[in-house]
């Protein structure tokens, strides 16, 4: 099954997507995680008439990141962040505010960063709360997966000496189209990953490569903190990222950057600048236009 937030006529709602539709229920996403059975009301709306929002519910505590968790995304960064394939997992926090919807624009306004970068990632949806989770247990606490393109500001990320600020800039954190539930994709999940930027591939990779699996991860997690349906865990990029290529690449005005995950669909984010101006005709626009119908 795959739930939705999303914009109708000026009113948010939550929705199951089937096909070109989505079913409007009553129940919000806080209650469906937490195991509320769903109620239809009103008739289904065509995707191409609402604003799909970042599936996550509202009462969002943000996003637990992995950090240089593929082994080949190591090897790339190894002389910027982690020489050694990581002991014990690397993990950040990003805020609410941090995140933004599956086709949102992404603005690169260089008084802020002029080092905006990309990563495709594993959006992990947990279901269940729990604490001291064990690996038998981690697929009774997992609802569901989506898209998660962990847009990072790599000057200020080398700036400073926590990760926080780079990861957190406000609403650059693109995230959906939805959830996808573990009833479709059972766990543990088996996903190739991709990202492109004006329709030239920049990344591919499957869950697999990771350093740390999703079990791990999760139980690493509540050893300390106790997770609580609906927090979303963002499991890691894999190899190919800008700021790590020859020349160096970042994302500028014009850009158009699609992030898919096999089973779940794609994201794509237009970049524009400062001012908040969409290019209506830049390299990736033909790109953008073909998700018109999903937006």
């Amino acid at each position: 099954m795959k739930y939705a937030r999303f914009s109708h006529g000026g009113v948010n709602g939550v929705g199951i997507v089937t096909g070109s539709a989505v079913q409007p229920i009553t129940e919000s996403l806080d209650a469906v995680i937490g195991g509320a059975t769903p109620t239809p009301t009103g008739n289904p709306v065509a995707l191409a008439d609402v604003e799909l929002l970042a599936p996550v519910p509202e009462s969002s505590r943000g996003a637990y990141c992995f950090g240089i968790n593929y082994i080949a995304h190591q090897q790339e960064s190894a002389a910027h962040f982690s020489a050694d394939i990581p002991t014990d997992p690397i993990v950040f926090f990003k805020t609410p505010s941090a995140l933004t919807g599956p086709y949102a624009s992404i603005v690169a306004d260089e008084s802020v960063s002029a080092q905006l970068d990309w990563e495709v990632e594993l959006g992990v949806i947990i279901g269940k709360a729990g604490r001291d989770i064990t690996p038998d247990e981690v697929a009774d606490h997992v609802f569901g997966y989506t898209i998660v393109n962990d847009v990072t500001a790599r000057d200020l990320q080398k700036r400073f000496s926590q990760w926080h600020i780079g990861k957190n800039l406000d609403a650059r954190t693109p995230v959906g189209p939805w959830i996808v539930t573990t009833d479709t994709i059972p766990y543990p999940p088996t996903l190739e990953l991709s990202l492109r930027v004006d329709g030239v591939e920049k990344q591919r990779a499957v869950t697999t490569d990771m350093i740390f699996s999703i079990t791990q991860q999760i139980c690493t997690l509540s050893r300390y903190i106790e997770l609580l349906p609906g927090d979303l865990i963002a499991t890691g990029t894999p190899s190919g990222v800008g700021f790590t290529r020859t020349p160096a690449e970042f994302l500028a005005p014009g850009n158009i950057v699609e992030a898919t995950i096999s089973e779940i669909g794609s994201i794509v984010n237009p970049v524009c600048d400062g001012l908040g101006n969409d290019p209506s005709t830049g390299p990736g626009a033909a790109d953008l236009a073909l998700t018109e119908g999903v937006r």
